[in-house]
């Protein structure tokens, strides 16, 4: 799998997403949900059956869509708490390999 760069935020949008969306309209559901797309943090999407993800983020000269679809097996989200939830890269990296994040809990927490 090819990495995504940097160590930046990371926002799953926590509805069904119509994945065939485009930079425009995707960078409209960030907006209407108090994102920035050009910030430069990541926007996860998921369709219904959570089959397909989309990442939506801001490389520095351009916006860049990571896009994947799983053959077996769909995506699962960490629970969320509130309307804006924040992944950290490991969540993120679990979440793409297809590992139930629930049952994961760090030992201690680096400051």
């Amino acid at each position: 799998m090819i990495g995504l760069p940097g160590d930046r935020p990371i926002y799953p949008y926590m509805n069904p997403t119509d994945i065939r969306l485009g930079f425009r309209r995707l960078s409209k559901l960030i907006y209407q949900h108090g994102g920035r797309p050009y910030d430069g943090a990541y926007y996860v999407f998921l369709n219904r059956p959570k089959t397909h993800v989309k990442i939506m983020f801001w490389d520095g000269d351009g916006m860049a869509i990571f896009y994947k679809y799983l053959a077996k097996g769909t995506f699962i989200l960490p629970p969320g708490e509130g309307e804006k939830v924040c992944l950290d890269r490991r969540q993120l990296t679990l979440f793409l390999e297809g590992v139930t994040p629930l049952k994961i809990k760090p030992r201690f927490l680096r400051k």
